[in-house]
């Protein structure tokens, strides 16, 4: 049995989804170069940015490339990844999460809060499946 969700109405319309997806995606400029560089805080900052989503962590890995760090976050509702070029302050973030429950966007931005990111652009997608 597929679940399938209806969503508020728009102008008079309501769409139904079969799949629920959002995703996150962007970079994080002029950040904290130290943060950047160490890989047990940027696994705290995807642990918390996890929890910040409403999201269910099933498993983190970090790796040290030097100079850089890449953190994968793997959650019950896809993932949250980071990596990062401190000899730069850049790093790019990419969340994306399935379920009405969750809030990528707050994942997000708790990232780039974490590491006090100067400026950031992102984007947001819709990846849902819609009732056709």
């Amino acid at each position: 049995m597929v679940e399938v969700h209806a969503l508020p109405r728009y102008e008079g319309v309501q769409i139904t989804y079969k799949v629920i997806g959002k995703h996150v995606y962007g970079n994080l400029y002029e950040c904290d170069p130290n943060l950047l560089s160490d890989p047990e805080y940027l696994t705290k900052v995807v642990v918390n940015a996890a929890k910040e989503g409403n999201m269910t962590l099933l498993d983190v890995k970090s790796w040290k490339i030097e100079p850089g760090v890449s953190v994968v976050a793997i959650i019950l509702e896809s993932h949250i990844t980071i990596h990062t070029w401190p000899e730069y302050g850049f790093a790019t973030v990419d969340v994306y999460s399935c379920g009405l429950h969750t809030d990528p966007e707050s994942s997000f931005k708790y990232i780039a809060k974490a590491l006090k990111a100067g400026r950031c652009d992102y984007k947001v997608v819709d990846r849902s499946l819609h009732q056709t």
